[in-house]
């Protein structure tokens, strides 16, 4: 592996997982990327817009794909792990379609906060440059989903809760994600309220009535918690008028920090934990 100059900064190395499904052509889609701390776990992001992989292989098996993430994510987190040993069982399982990058070095405040900019950077379309506060949003709602999938309840859960399914149609609010434990629902979204406060009002109007919906045609209760950032500033008017907004509508608020003991809650509460 490549040195790095020490720095205040984390060491770190990352590589590139490659989709190329024709040896010949050599042509390939970067799909997944893994950085390596010198110390700690390793980040691991996948891409989260197959189109590309479709437009060069319409035939691969997306799932197959998909289902990886979670998998090497467990595997890496594994103690004296050879990580070596890792890429090549994943090379042999996708017949060498699949295949790791040279390795980069890279210097790091945050080895999460990195491996999102990288992914960013290497597995998303470019060049388009995102708004700020889409790019917010994206962060927090990564990490979330990221927990979730650690505590292994993500693939289960319901993804993507169109509103409008309880509202009315043209309603375009998407609860990130949720399940169904006792007669309840229990939602989750993500908010980036330090850039992003009209997320919050939108939340807020809609909530009552798409649990009035819930209660109707499914016959449950519903919950709703906004996930944030961690550190808010509290004491900013805004924030603060968006925090007593979601209060307001019964809407609870947990930061990023909470999110382990929501997801071991969640594996418990969905027979796994």
């Amino acid at each position: 592996m490549n040195g790095v100059i020490m720095t205040g900064r984390e060491q770190c190395e990352f590589f590139l997982l490659r989709y190329v499904p024709d040896a010949v052509k050599n042509e390939f889609v970067n799909v997944g990327l893994v950085l390596l701390p010198a110390a700690g776990r390793a980040e691991v992001r996948f891409t989260r817009d197959w189109s590309r992989v479709k437009c060069l292989d319409p035939h691969a098996d997306l799932d197959v794909m998909e289902s990886l993430e979670g998998d090497l994510r467990r595997e890496l987190d594994k103690t004296n792990v050879d990580r070596d040993h890792i890429l090549r069982k994943i090379q042999d399982s996708f017949s060498n379609t699949l295949q790791p990058s040279d390795y980069k070095a890279c210097l790091a405040e945050s080895a999460a906060a990195e491996a999102d900019a990288l992914a960013q950077l290497y597995l998303e379309r470019g060049p388009r440059r995102q708004p700020r506060e889409l790019s917010g949003r994206q962060a927090v709602l990564g990490r979330m989903r990221e927990t979730f999938e650690r505590a292994g309840v993500w693939r289960i859960m319901n993804k993507d809760i169109k509103a409008e399914n309880y509202t009315r149609r043209g309603d375009p609010l998407k609860i990130d994600c949720g399940y169904s434990p006792n007669g309840s629902v229990k939602m989750f979204h993500a908010l980036a309220l330090s850039s992003d406060l009209n997320a919050a009002k939108l939340l807020a109007y809609t909530f009552p009535r798409l649990a009035e919906g819930i209660r109707k045609k499914d016959g449950k209760g519903a919950e709703l918690t906004a996930i944030v950032e961690d550190d808010l500033q509290r004491d900013d008017e805004s924030i603060s008028f968006a925090l007593d907004t979601l209060a307001q509508q019964a809407i609870g608020v947990a930061p990023l920090a909470q999110m382990a003991a929501i997801a071991a809650q969640a594996a418990r509460e969905m027979g796994i934990g």
